[in-house]
């Protein structure tokens, strides 16, 4: 079980990875993964060759240059140098999220599977005495059933790869009875019964779950909830983007937390960080991409 963040970072460290980042022309992209040399990190930025040199010199970095005159050709160019073995993860840069995904996702490339890209967070709260992951507050708006699943198994393979054997995942919604005038509370005491029945594999599932009976154990005794997710939970899986989103933030803002981020779903992590991130949240998402690489 990892505890915090810095767990993922010395995973990170010595595994020598390139990350190809769309839009290098975003200064915020340079400086994180100049912060992240220590972990044996390189990258080679993709876009306007003079803005980027430029911007080299402002911070003191040195990375290889493509020069691409199109945020397209900058996301194609990067997601292309990963199917071409020249770099490992892929990151979004100073170019428009739908595009690098686009990229991503264009079967010429390569880096496409069956699988629903899904955004997984990694939350570091203190008071809580193991790291939680949160899915999916960042790609899918209302995920339905299926896509829940799809959602679930990214992050199963994500905590997997980060040393889970059996993660344990809790469906999360405002109560922990199922009620028909709550959708999710339907489609989450269904979820739980398909991975009873071996439909969903290498996790436990429980649901629908309080958020507090999730993480508590003492929440979990007081109203009942018994069972091997209930108070242990790792994964959350929260109805929709907007609960994810508040979920993770809160966690920051709120309680003074630390968060990284990944999609996960393609071939190879995908890093989207935000302006609004920190340099440590952009470190260690940055670090949970080249742990999972």
């Amino acid at each position: 079980m990892l505890r915090t963040l810095d767990d993922i970072i010395e995973l990170a460290k010595g595994k020598n990875k390139i990350i190809a980042i769309a839009g290098g022309e975003d200064k915020e992209a340079i400086k994180a993964v100049h912060e992240a040399k220590d972990l044996g990190v390189s990258a080679i930025l993709f876009g306007k060759k003079e803005i980027i040199e430029k911007n080299l010199e402002e911070i003191g970095a040195e990375f290889p240059v493509v020069d691409c005159r199109t945020e397209e050709e900058a996301s194609k160019q990067a997601v292309k140098s990963i199917t071409e073995g020249k770099a490992h993860i892929v990151m979004k840069g100073l170019v428009k999220t739908s595009t690098l995904l686009k990229a991503v996702l264009d079967k010429e490339f390569g880096l496409r599977t069956d699988r629903l890209l899904s955004h997984v967070a990694v939350v570091e709260v203190p008071g809580v005495n193991r790291l939680i992951f949160v899915t999916d507050g960042g790609m899918v708006i209302r995920p339905t059933l299926e896509q829940k699943v799809q959602i679930i198994q990214n992050a199963v393979e994500v905590a997997r790869k980060l040393g889970y054997e059996i993660p344990k995942v809790g469906l999360i919604a405002a109560v922990e009875t199922v009620n028909p005038d709550m959708p999710e509370t339907m489609e989450a005491a269904i979820i739980a019964k398909m991975n009873e029945r071996g439909q969903i594999k290498n996790c436990k599932i429980d649901g629908p779950l309080g958020i507090d009976n999730a993480l508590s154990i003492y929440a979990a005794e007081v109203k009942g909830v018994k069972g091997d997710v209930a108070g242990h939970a790792d994964i959350l899986v929260v109805p929709d983007i907007h609960s994810g989103n508040f979920l993770g933030k809160s966690a920051v803002y709120f309680a003074n937390g630390r968060i990284a981020g990944i999609i996960a779903g393609a071939k190879v992590p995908v890093i989207v960080i935000s302006r609004a991130d920190t340099s440590d949240s952009k470190f260690a998402s940055i670090a949970l991409a080249i742990a999972l690489s």
